[in-house]
């Protein structure tokens, strides 16, 4: 048991740190609204799957089905527009770092929007640390208005959108205890819907699908998208929560290999110290992954049927299958 969950642990951190990669390579011939279009079908395809294996059922609840359609918009519609977009302009090593401040824009948005997330001193040094981090990717050039700024602010925007998205889900979804599968299933189709409706609108120009972008279309949808979702689900329930977090630490380390080895993307001196303060960020305001942490985290979430994008509010890990 503990080498699958191991085999999903590294299967995740390289379905989600490669999904920058993916995204890339399917710009060469779809635009980014195409791109988004195309994985959250996927995705949603991938899920069904899930669904019927694991025999889960879909909630009724219209209500429920309201509040997954915001989370739907936060956690992917628009950040999956804005990673797109980005990496028109921006290499995708350099995307996957900028998806690590997930964890650091999701304490951000907790602690002015929970009133029991509160900036401790500890937590206050882990922000700063993070953030220099940032300035140090966008770099002088960026910095003097030069660079891809833009770019670079569309993927922090897209974080920020996940942390709103967690506080949410921690407010109005994570309260039912419902199991993580089906609140996957349904944000992704909800997600998969809206790409759907806005066809008409994105079928200019034709997109151009070779093998290649076929298959990053593919690994970007049933993997990135889909199935990451079952894995994070399993490895939370065996680890614990804190301990499944340590995949922050792991997808921006691929997503930067991945591009200097199959893209030839040149790697830039602020890149791996950017990325360096930005983990140590995450490690100081939030504590490293811990001995005993998976007990814990396994009794909590298979007791409140939460899934890890609940616990990334109080933890701060991302869910980047909605995410990344």
């Amino acid at each position: 048991m503990r080498a699958k969950v191991v085999a999903q642990f590294v299967a995740l951190a390289c379905a989600w740190g490669s999904s920058f990669l993916f995204i890339k390579v399917a710009l060469e011939g779809l635009t980014p609204a195409q791109v988004v279009w195309g994985r959250l079908v996927l995705g949603a395809v991938a899920l069904s799957a899930v669904m019927a294996v694991t025999r889960s059922r879909i909630p009724r609840d219209p209500g429920l089905w309201l509040r997954l359609t915001v989370v739907s918009v936060l956690l992917c519609v628009v950040p999956f527009l804005l990673f797109s977009w980005a990496e028109q302009q921006i290499s995708s090593g350099m995307a996957s770092i900028l998806n690590a401040t997930t964890p650091l824009l999701t304490l951000a948005v907790g602690t002015v929007a929970l009133t029991d997330e509160r900036l401790t001193r500890r937590r206050t040094a882990g922000l700063l640390t993070g953030f220099a981090g940032v300035l140090v990717l966008i770099g002088p050039g960026g910095l003097s208005g030069g660079g891809h700024l833009t770019a670079q602010l569309a993927c922090l925007a897209a974080t920020t959108c996940y942390g709103f998205a967690f506080v949410y889900l921690r407010r109005h979804v994570t309260p039912r205890g419902l199991p993580a599968v089906p609140i996957a299933f349904v944000q992704v189709t909800i997600g998969a819907l809206i790409m759907l409706a806005a066809t008409p609108w994105l079928a200019a120009p034709a997109p151009r699908v070779d093998a290649r972008i076929a298959l990053s279309m593919l690994a970007l949808g049933a993997l990135s998208t889909g199935l990451a979702y079952l894995w994070n689900n399993n490895i939370v329930q065996a680890w614990g929560a804190v301990n499944a977090a340590a995949v922050t630490y792991l997808t921006p380390v691929v997503g930067v290999t991945a591009g200097v080895l199959l893209l030839d993307e040149r790697l830039t001196w602020n890149q791996p110290f950017g990325a360096a303060l930005v983990i140590a960020g995450i490690i100081a305001a939030h504590g490293a992954p811990e001995a005993g942490a998976g007990a814990r985290g396994a009794a909590a979430v298979s007791g409140r049927g939460e899934n890890v994008a609940s616990d990334a509010v109080v933890e701060a890990e991302p869910v980047k299958g909605a995410a990344r």
